[in-house]
C-alpha cells in the first residue's frame, strides 16, 4: 500500500507495546461523536496536505505524546466518510511508561490484542482491520 497523493479522510495506528499488548484509546461521549465510549486506535483526520504517515504520526503524538518512526502499512479502507489508511507500529513494552495522554478522548488502555478483538466496546470495523494485519514473526 503506497499513498499516491489521493484524497483521504484520515489515518489510524495499530500500536503494539511489546509482543501482545496494544495501546488503545477510549472515545469520549461528546454529542455527535461517532462510536462514543468505544475503544479506538490512535490517529485521526488529515490536516492540510499531510501524507497519511505524517497524519498518523502527528495524531499519535497529540493523543499519546509518543513519537513513532517506523510504520508498517496495514490497509487502505474506503467507507462513506472517505478513504482511510491504517498502519502498525511495534514498540518496546517500556513505551507504556512514556505515554502522556492528550486532551482528546476519555482515556487510554493497554490490552492484549486478543482482548480488543473480544471486546464489545471495540469499534467493529477496527476489529476487522486488526484481523487483517499479519503479525510479524
Amino acid at each position: 500500500m503506497i499513498w499516491s497523493g489521493e484524497t483521504y479522510h484520515g489515518a489510524k495506528l495499530l500500536l503494539f507495546a511489546g509482543q501482545t499488548d496494544m495501546i488503545i484509546l477510549e472515545r469520549d461521549n461528546s454529542p455527535g461523536i461517532l462510536w462514543p465510549g468505544c475503544f479506538d486506535f490512535p490517529g485521526g483526520g488529515r490536516e492540510g496536505l499531510e501524507s497519511p504517515e505524517d497524519c498518523v504520526r502527528r495524531e499519535t503524538y497529540e493523543e499519546l505524546g509518543l513519537r513513532v518512526e517506523t510504520l508498517t502499512p496495514v490497509l487502505r479502507r474506503e467507507s462513506p466518510r472517505g478513504v482511510s489508511f491504517f498502519y502498525a507500529a511495534h514498540m518496546p513494552r517500556q513505551v507504556i511508561d512514556q505515554v502522556r495522554f492528550g486532551d482528546e478522548g476519555a482515556g487510554w488502555h493497554v490490552m492484549p490484542w486478543q482482548d480488543f478483538l473480544a471486546s464489545d466496546r471495540a469499534i467493529p470495523h477496527f476489529k476487522d482491520v486488526l484481523r487483517a494485519y499479519k503479525m510479524p514473526g
